[in-house]
């Protein structure tokens, strides 16, 4: 660690990265333990990418390609797809549109915080210790919805009097977003052997999250993560990414990274989630992973992730069972996962295994 003592305080919401980033060294909270320090592989990770126009209506190409889908999904739970039917100007907009939020004095950003929603810097006001090296903005999209501008009127609710405007591109990428999703959710269903339609019935009520991320340079980038290694609690995230590079997954004991593709820059991640490790009944896997921070240049990234109707039971579809004996995981619902993650536990390595381990001690003592 650099010499010197860093002064910087947290405010009351956060802290100010544009400080934070002229100390000699980062603040305590920010610096993680040796075990999660662990270096990269400097290796590539091996994911398909998935032409998702070119599988359009050919059922060969379709099956070729959730045949490379069920593999990597089996394996880390990682692919990628590319034309999707998303603008490139549509993308390019959204970050805009994200990083007029991030630009804002801190005073003006912290006071975009609603419940779980809106503005968030470091993670501060839930945790104390290893915080992320970040800044985020995030907020619900429901598949079913009262108001066509549902993503336009929360985000002028909470910054409105700074950014007047504000909203009305994430509205759009988040319609593109539910259409991006059935395309996936109908390639997941056929790797799996269920009905094509399985999920996206399944889905067709989705409480989706969306969020963008910004992770500010650091000095001391070897300390700290953007994100640290967890698996996320959620169904699947589709992920865009800049041309920064950080992502990385763990796959037989080594950290691969998962690089942008400079030739194609549209390009989606697509990592699967504990509450779809369930729906596959454990046959996909929701793996490990993290996001370094660079030591020089920003990163970027707008992250969607899909989750079932709150009240849903989680259960995969019948052909993945044999009889109930043969289940992995106990019916839960998506409300019952994330209010362990918001409540009990910080998103890691071992929530699915902690969540259920507990929801099957709450079912045996209401017995």
């Amino acid at each position: 660690m650099a010499s010197g003592t860093a002064t910087v305080m947290p405010s009351v919401k956060g802290f100010d990265f544009t400080v934070l980033q002229k100390e000699n060294e980062i603040p305590k909270q920010f610096v993680w333990s040796e075990k999660d320090l662990v270096k990269s592989s400097f290796e590539k990770l091996d994911t398909p990418l998935i032409d998702l126009k070119a599988i359009k209506g050919d059922e060969t190409a379709m099956a070729s390609a959730a045949q490379l889908v069920r593999n990597a999904c089996m394996k880390h739970g990682f692919f990628e797809v590319i034309n999707h039917g998303v603008d490139p100007d549509l993308i390019a907009a959204t970050y805009q549109e994200f990083d007029s939020i991030f630009k804002l004095p801190l005073n003006n950003k912290v006071k975009g915080k609603k419940n779980q929603w809106g503005y968030s810097c470091g993670l501060a006001e839930r945790f104390s210790s290893s915080l992320p090296w970040k800044e985020i903005v995030t907020y619900p999209y429901h598949y079913v919805h009262q108001s066509q501008s549902q993503v336009l009127d929360f985000l002028n609710s909470v910054f409105g009097e700074d950014l007047p405007h504000i909203g009305s591109v994430n509205q759009r990428y988040c319609e593109a977003m539910k259409k991006v999703s059935m395309d996936i959710l109908e390639l997941l269903a056929i790797s799996l052997g269920a009905d094509r339609s399985h999920f996206q019935r399944y889905f067709e009520d989705c409480e989706a999250i969306m969020r963008g991320n910004s992770y500010p340079p650091c000095k001391d980038f070897n300390l700290t993560f953007g994100v640290g290694p967890h698996c996320d609690p959620t169904s699947l995230t589709i992920l865009n990414q800049d041309q920064v590079g950080g992502l990385e997954v763990f796959v037989d004991d080594k950290w691969f990274s998962v690089p942008p593709r400079p030739e194609t820059p549209g390009a989606f991640v697509i990592n699967i989630g504990d509450t779809f490790t369930a729906l596959s009944n454990g046959l996909y896997k929701s793996c490990l992973h993290r996001v370094l921070v660079n030591e020089d240049v920003e990163r970027k990234s707008l992250t969607f992730f899909l989750n079932p109707k709150s009240d849903k039971t989680v259960k995969p579809p019948k052909n993945l069972f044999e009889s109930e004996e043969k289940r992995k995981y106990p019916d839960f619902t998506w409300s019952d996962l994330y209010h362990f993650t918001q409540k009990r536990r910080r998103a890691d390595a071992d929530t699915l295994p902690c969540f259920v381990e507990s929801l099957l001690a709450s079912k045996s003592s209401n017995i």
